[in-house]
């Protein structure tokens, strides 16, 4: 049976018990992460800790394990479900509580971790290409925030896979903002462009690609652009977590660029793995 860790104690999925007045479950109040793991080493954990802790600063919620014992509980995990290749999930609630809009006086988080197998993305997606919708940016204002509130990402994402589409990329006030799930890049004129940090999420896909377009002197913008120009673009690419830097071939129903994945895509790719090798030993 599965291993996973729960308010401060190891035991099997199924014995879990969350209250019903968890403000998780009854507000979305509480935080998540997911950390991708190659050969048992989790990817950019620090990272990912990083923006946890911001996130639970900014919320008020005072997160009852360092970042060491993050790492000592996942790495037991790993271990005890014998996983090399795996994701971990992590989240963190302000707990239980009567049920009243503002946040308690007194409340003890609720913590959760597991891990669960996965597999790199189908190598046809790598190397065809996705296709995706745009969707109407209907999530809150707190979107750096990685909360668990996530029903209009969920809804976004629900049509897209109805239109046979693999992701919707979300637009704002006529702008291209990110993927339900993922960040978005496009190139134009050699140039690649995301959206600024501003009422996105702190991706850390996104942060490798622009360590890794500093280090090999790729230009980049960081520029909100229009859904024309962003969907006219030569190439478009997403990146999260698990499912890494894919291209994008088709947007809308119309192709991008010339239908095909495009070199500034494929060198993105490449140095992804690279880091991902490099810091991962695979």
């Amino acid at each position: 049976m599965q291993k996973v860790f729960f308010n401060g104690e190891f035991m099997h999925y199924g014995e879990v018990n969350i209250s019903p007045e968890d403000r998780g479950f009854n507000f979305a109040d509480g935080l998540y992460e997911v950390i991708r793991v190659y050969n048992g080493r989790p990817f950019c954990m620090r990272e990912h800790l990083d923006r946890l802790y911001s996130g639970a600063e900014e919320l008020e919620i005072s997160i009852p394990y360092s970042r060491t014992d993050f790492a000592d509980i996942t790495d037991r995990l790993l271990q005890s479900n014998d996983l090399q290749e795996a994701m971990i999930y992590m989240q963190v609630t302000r707990g239980a509580a009567p049920r009243s809009h503002p946040f308690p006086d007194s409340c003890e988080p609720t913590v959760f971790v597991f891990v669960r197998s996965v597999s790199p993305p189908a190598r046809e997606k790598v190397d065809r290409g996705v296709s995706v919708i745009t969707q109407p940016d209907n999530r809150w204002g707190l979107c750096h925030i990685k909360t668990i509130g996530l029903l209009p990402n969920c809804i976004a994402r629900t049509k897209a896979e109805r239109q046979g589409a693999f992701e919707a990329l979300l637009v704002r006030d006529g702008f291209v903002t990110e993927a339900t799930a993922r960040t978005a890049f496009c190139v134009r004129d050699d140039v690649m462009y995301t959206h600024p940090l501003a009422n996105i999420l702190p991706s850390v896909t996104r942060l490798c690609v622009l360590r890794l377009a500093e280090e090999n002197g790729w230009p980049v913008q960081e520029q909100a652009l229009p859904v024309a120009q962003f969907l006219g673009a030569d190439e478009i690419f997403i990146g999260g977590t698990v499912a890494e830097i894919l291209p994008v071939v088709r947007a809308d129903g119309r192709e991008v660029g010339d239908g095909k994945p495009g070199p500034i895509f494929r060198s993105v790719y490449r140095a992804y793995q690279e880091l991902i090798d490099h810091q991962c030993e695979r």
